[in-house]
């Protein structure tokens, strides 16, 4: 025996990745070339199988989270938005494309709403250059969809300040590719999207949400009912944008049908500019920085 397998640490069993590899040093044979013989956390025909959605449910739970604590993320300010809004840059290639009238005037409004690229990517400029840590993990770190537009200005802003940004992207029928801001180890992807809203919001200490559509709304409305019903504790909820989720949502409206509480209309705060929601983050958490 060695020195090292003397000691009373030293493991006693190989590790999997070490009977991995003796597994393919196997003599090919009838019997180790059949699907059946290989080791069942290398068999990707069996990992897929409807009977293990469990074991994927508690991979997909377990990947990020792992990594997330080696890298030293205590908290997030995660930021929902659109994935259609241009950036400024982009906003002529948006009103040339357009060809009827109708189009033309989507294009109009999905322009005017450029602002919030740049109020997204500067409040993420704010958060990631405050750099605060506690307890040795790194607070407020930029989380996004990992997708375009109000995204991308997400991970973008924390990009150009040089900090690390997480992209939690999602498995879709077309092709939908990390922006090229997202830090490429707190790069992911999701096969469900019951284990990314969790990872969202495992983390999250703030949440800005930015002009959008159902995938905005959903992430939206289900964070405030779980705020709503005491299932998550409080944090800032920054609503950019008001006169568009006035328009989209009649929140008056629900507090005088009395189907909500008027009080639940204070879950959210009211925003327009970076430095609004950055103000709410501090005063919320007494912060000093920023």
């Amino acid at each position: 025996m060695t020195e090292e397998e003397k000691k009373l640490t030293d493991r006693r069993f190989y590790k999997a990745e070490q009977e991995a590899t003796f597994a393919g040093e196997q003599t090919g044979t009838l019997q180790t070339r059949h699907p059946a013989y290989q080791l069942a956390f290398q068999d990707t025909d069996f990992l897929l199988r409807d009977e293990l959605r469990p074991v994927r449910f508690q991979l997909e739970l377990l990947k990020p989270e792992m990594l997330l604590e080696e890298a030293n993320i205590g908290s997030t300010l995660v930021m929902y938005g659109s994935a259609r809004i241009p950036s400024p840059e982009k906003c002529d290639e948006v009103l040339a494309m357009a060809s009827s009238d109708e189009d033309k005037k989507v294009a109009e409004r999905l322009v005017a709403k450029a602002k919030y690229y740049e109020e997204a990517r500067k409040l993420a400029r704010i958060a990631s250059q405050c750099g605060l840590v506690e307890k040795g993990m790194r607070q407020f770190v930029v989380c996004s969809g990992g997708g375009p537009s109000i995204m991308e200005a997400a991970n973008r802003g924390a990009h150009e300040v040089g900090a690390e940004s997480l992209g939690l992207n999602i498995v879709l029928p077309h092709e939908q590719a990390p922006n090229p801001y997202v830090t490429p180890r707190l790069s992911f992807q999701f096969h469900y999207f019951a284990l990314r809203k969790m990872h969202f919001l495992l983390r999250a200490r703030a949440v800005a949400v930015f002009p959008g559509g159902f995938g905005t709304l959903d992430e939206m409305l289900e964070m405030i009912t779980l705020i709503q019903t005491g299932k998550m504790k409080p944090i800032p909820v920054l609503l950019y944008g008001r006169e568009f989720w006035e328009k989209v949502i009649n929140f008056e409206a629900l507090a005088e049908e009395g189907v909500i509480a008027r009080r639940d209309l204070d879950l959210f705060t009211w925003c327009e500019t970076a430095e609004d929601g950055w103000k709410a983050i501090r005063a919320f958490y007494d912060l000093d920085c920023g």
